[in-house]
């Protein structure tokens, strides 16, 4: 494969022109862009819901959990009209934390993808999350030190350079391993925004944790004190004066400092009793801070274990969270998850994670009470992990984690979902329907695919604007064309899908309702899906440009 990045820095590897196709048996297989698989919107399908959910009509809006592919699940969010509605473009906060590709197979995720995969799987989710991401959103990637140089090239190219915020790094074990020739203790968070310049304004400072004390009895409750200097650089004349302590001393500004405040507004403070004196009365005058006066703290790219836990914590979290006692191989401490969700969000945001694992991102926006979407591939690990946990959760039964800190006694609710399986099949060159699509399932499919909000209504299916959608399970013929034109208004087209068309039913359509039209399944949606899949490319090729 030639380059095409014209001298741009990036990053290079087999089979990159490439896409994956995601198989239900957890496993990926190589394919051109142009095959429409990649491309197809996958239907989802409502199997349970918990606690206090919308109606049906409004599902969209619920906390969601979908079983199956990450990419197809992204797919489905920016694709299905009901949710690309709620979601494209009004993703807060986006959390992932993909297969470390560390060679290993852990028990509960196999965690050695070939590097050319790993490198492919990453980046096509990449590719949908920043459609879903606000402009003033973030995407956390946590990695190890096996992928975390490349996956970093990865973002750089999906987002830009210049989207880069910061990379934190995670103390995960504070245990030593001797075996090793060195002993590994950290993690790296890699955290990107559209707006990185701008991202700081709107994102949340750490809650500062600073003692406050009350030795004086202040009605207002404990407090602590800050000097009231400042750097002199940029002070005004206004801001050098010499003042007077309660006992008499005088005081002027430390050496290449001034007072924080004018001589006026320093006496003000003085009156509301906002200033406190030191030693006794002699020393310069502080001011005293109250907890709810603090701004916070700025994060440090240094997150220690005794912050915000590590490993460990996070074992024994999900060992009394899962359905049969058992810890989930690779989860992170709910206390990472939700300093995390703090700085990156605020309630009612969304936040999502397509890399569920056993659930620790759900569960911690939910106790903070962001709105959550989050996919997981293994049915096991929902079965055993993802799905117990957050059931937990609502129900206010989950002791550990983030609970304490956040008060949580229960509520809220969420809907399981599964992935659709797709309604083509492939015989060679030949695309068929598959034997399982039902007339059902294939309306509401076809709404998906060409961005028809689907809403049955007698021989309709769908509606685009003054465009209507008719699908038959079979041949569309004259008389057939004749009804549907008759149930329209006066200013609406249709467009019709069908397996077949007898002669000049097409012609008759067309004669009787200008700007109407036909289209055949799978024949026509099998070329839509793969233009969809060329336009994909193009972002690539784009991104090679660029990057």
């Amino acid at each position: 494969m030639s380059t095409k990045n014209n001298g741009a820095l990036g990053l290079n590897w087999s089979n990159k022109h490439l896409r994956l196709l995601a198989h239900d048996d957890v496993s990926y297989e190589w394919v051109e862009p142009s095959d429409f698989r990649v491309s197809e919107v996958r239907l989802l399908h409502s199997v349970a819901t918990f606690g206090e959910v919308h109606g049906d009509l409004l599902r969209a809006r619920d906390n969601l959990l979908i079983r199956g592919d990450s990419l197809h699940a992204l797919t489905s969010l920016l694709r299905v009209p009901e949710f690309a509605t709620e979601f494209e473009g009004k993703v807060k906060l986006v959390y992932i934390d993909p297969p470390f590709n560390t060679g290993e197979a852990f028990e509960h995720y196999d965690d050695g993808l070939e590097h050319s995969v790993w490198l492919t799987m990453l980046r096509d989710r990449l590719l949908q999350v920043k459609r879903l991401l606000r402009p003033d959103g973030s995407v956390w990637v946590h990695l190890d030190d096996a992928e975390q140089h490349r996956g970093r090239c990865v973002l750089d190219e999906v987002f830009g350079p210049s989207a880069f915020v910061a990379t934190v790094i995670w103390q995960k074990r504070t245990t030593r391993d001797n075996r090793a020739a060195f002993s590994s203790a950290h993690d790296y968070i890699h955290i990107y925004s559209p707006q990185s310049s701008r991202w700081k304004e709107g994102r949340n400072r750490l809650v500062d944790g600073g003692a406050y004390s009350n030795p004086d009895n202040d009605p207002k409750g404990p407090w602590r004190s800050i000097p009231m200097s400042a750097q002199a650089g940029h002070a005004t004349a206004a801001q050098f004066y010499e003042l007077v302590t309660p006992t008499g001393i005088k005081h002027n500004p430390p050496p290449g400092r001034a007072w924080t405040y004018t001589k006026g507004r320093f006496e003000e403070l003085v009156k509301s009793g906002k200033v406190y004196w030191p030693k006794k009365g002699d020393g310069k005058p502080r001011l005293k801070q109250y907890p709810e006066d603090s701004e916070g703290l700025v994060p440090f790219t240094l997150w220690l274990a005794a912050e915000v836990g590590e490993n460990s914590d996070a074992n024994s979290e999900t060992k009394n969270l899962s359905a049969n006692g058992v810890p989930f191989a690779t989860p992170k401490p709910e206390s990472l998850l939700a300093r995390i969700i703090h700085i990156g969000s605020n309630p009612g945001d969304i936040v999502l994670d397509c890399f569920a694992g056993s659930g620790t991102t759900a569960a911690v926006a939910h106790k903070m009470g962001r709105r959550w979407v989050t996919a997981e591939w293994s049915a096991e690990n929902i079965r055993d992990f993802t799905l117990p946990r957050l059931e937990k959760v609502i129900s206010g039964s989950d002791p550990g984690g983030a609970t304490d800190d956040q008060g949580w006694e229960g509520g809220g609710g969420m809907r399981l979902f599964d992935i659709a399986p797709s309604v083509y099949e492939v015989e060679g060159a030949t695309v068929l329907l598959a034997d399982n699509v039902t007339a059902g399932e294939l309306a509401e499919s076809v709404a998906a695919q060409l961005g028809f909000a689907y809403e049955p209504d007698g021989a309709f299916c769908g509606r685009k604007n003054a465009m209507r959608l008719a699908v038959i399970d079979g041949v569309l013929s004259e008389d057939i064309v004749r009804l549907l034109v008759d149930a329209l208004s006066a200013k609406e087209r249709v467009t019709v899908v069908a397996t077949a068309a007898e002669p000049g039913a097409e012609d008759l359509l067309r004669s009787l309702r200008s700007g109407s039209r036909v289209r055949k399944v799978p024949r026509d949606l099998a070329r839509l899906s793969r233009r969809r899949s060329e336009v994909v490319q193009l972002v690539l090729d784009g991104l090679e440009v660029t990057g």
